[in-house]
């Protein structure tokens, strides 16, 4: 297969075409795409304003968009003494001529962020993710007849799960990577929508990592970028026809290589991906080498002290 990347300053798309994965030359484009608002969230319950928040449940039913959960720092961040809070909201949302509709706003029974999402013909899968310690290694689905959230859970993973990935195709969900139990795995799976059945793959060939991102197209899993203790650039391809893994060639700009690291990618048609966000892999692999040995009062130091040498850095 090969790799078309279309880069915008905020999105990636990712073509595929019948040539072989492991040769994968990147080109590199602008995509026409048109952004425009449509709407916001309401306040989680308790909160006068909805912030934003990071690690959210997501996917579509029908013709609603689910969405919710994650987590944020609503009384200041971390330098400055504030707390994290992961939120039990999920909103449904339903397209209108005026943008997106709030059609329900639900509580799950425990707070969900940071766990994996899937969009399926029945409804939207999250795997693990939560705060909670049963929440950590739940199967739920959600779906949304009416316009109403609706929550069904399912057999647990014999593991925890944050920050994996996972990709749909012809009712399995591929899944796997992120911290399984706690620490960065290798581990992917296979899981069967009807029976619920969980089996094993062929391990992950690259470094074990968290927040990669991973579409099922042209007949392959694809799980690009993510990072540990560095930002990753690369890719790999999974066949389920021969059970292998195939390192490929990760997304690059003008030659220089690009990380989805803590992006959010969508299944356009079954060549084509798109992908938003990421991080700039230099400034990520400076400030975890520089700022992660940091002690004592150190680390919240006024935010203002470290402006000159991420500065410097860029420079």
């Amino acid at each position: 297969m090969k790799l078309s990347w279309h880069h915008s300053a905020i999105a990636a798309l990712i073509a595929l075409a019948p040539l072989t994965a492991a040769a994968a030359p990147a080109e590199v484009g602008t995509p026409p795409i048109a952004w425009q608002s449509v709407g916001t969230l309401s306040p989680a319950a308790g909160y006068a304003e909805n912030i934003g928040v990071a690690g959210l449940v997501q996917g579509t039913f029908g013709d609603c968009i689910i969405v919710g959960g994650g987590a944020n720092f609503p009384a200041g961040g971390p330098l400055t003494g504030g707390a994290k809070v992961t939120y039990p909201d999920v909103y449904v949302l339903r397209a209108t001529a005026a943008g997106l509709t709030e059609t329900d706003h639900a509580q799950m029974p425990y707070p969900v962020g940071y766990g994996v999402s899937v969009t399926t013909p029945d409804g939207v899968l999250y795997f693990g993710g939560s705060t909670d310690e049963t929440g950590a290694r739940a199967v739920t689905r959600l779906t949304a007849p009416n316009g109403k959230l609706h929550t069904e859970t399912l057999p647990a993973l014999p593991f925890s799960l944050q920050n994996g990935v996972a990709a749909y195709d012809k009712g399995t969900v591929y899944l796997g990577g992120g911290k399984q139990d706690g620490t960065l795995s290798k581990k992917f799976y296979t899981y069967d929508v009807k029976t619920g059945m969980l089996s094993s793959l062929p391990d992950f060939p690259g470094e074990p990592r968290e927040q990669s991102v991973a579409e099922f197209l042209g007949g392959r899993l694809y799980v690009f970028s993510g990072g540990a203790n560095v930002a990753y650039t690369d890719g790999y391809a999974y066949d389920p026809k021969t059970r292998a893994w195939t390192e490929i060639k990760g997304p690059n700009v003008d030659g220089t290589p690009v990380s989805l690291l803590g992006a959010r990618s969508v299944r356009l048609n079954a060549d084509e991906m798109l992908v938003v966000g990421g991080f700039n892999h230099e400034i990520y692999n400076w400030a975890v080498s520089n700022l992660s040995t940091l002690q004592g009062e150190e680390k919240y130091a006024e935010p203002r002290r470290r402006v000159v040498p991420l500065t410097e850095h860029l420079s």
